[in-house]
């Protein structure tokens, strides 16, 4: 079973008014409908079933049975999207304890053009290792590359090698 982002889950993340905290923000960025429970675990810790329960009850997830073979591939790249990449970095920034990461969320959140999105993108990117370990980054780094769109992925390895 893969947990799955309802319309209203969308909605609260867009908005950032819904009454989540940041751990079933995280959560809810995470459930894409391509991980499971046990994954989801390992990314967010043991609390996770538990955070599902009750984001599932408020309405904010579903669970699918979906293989991955059988999403089509237009759902997959809707997906992707720069306004998903930067939510899920400053939902990242925000998890960090630091005067660094403050700036850096304050800064990519008052991005407007594709352009300065990138740029904010990257400066966070580069200071992660910093603020957390290397492994815990380049998670990120990844995560960030799976929802980016192609075209921005595509120059944002390009910009990270």
């Amino acid at each position: 079973m893969q947990p799955q982002k309802t319309d209203l889950a969308r909605t609260a993340l867009q908005a950032h008014r819904a009454p989540l905290d940041m751990r079933q923000r995280r959560l809810l960025i995470l459930c894409d409908g391509q991980r499971d429970l046990v994954q989801l675990g390992q990314l967010v810790g043991p609390e996770t079933p538990a955070m599902v329960i009750q984001l599932i009850q408020s309405g904010y997830l579903v669970l699918s049975a979906v293989t991955p073979t059988a999403v089509p591939a237009p759902l997959t790249e809707r997906r992707r999207s720069l306004v998903a990449a930067r939510i899920y970095l400053l939902d990242i920034l925000e998890l960090q304890r630091h005067p660094q990461a403050a700036a850096l969320f304050h800064t990519l959140q008052q991005s407007r053009s594709d352009e300065t999105v990138m740029g904010g993108l990257q400066a966070a990117l580069d200071a992660l290792p910093d603020l957390t370990s290397t492994g815990y980054a380049e998670r990120v780094r990844q995560r960030l590359l799976e929802v980016l769109p192609k075209e921005h992925a595509e120059r944002f390895q390009i910009a990270v090698v």
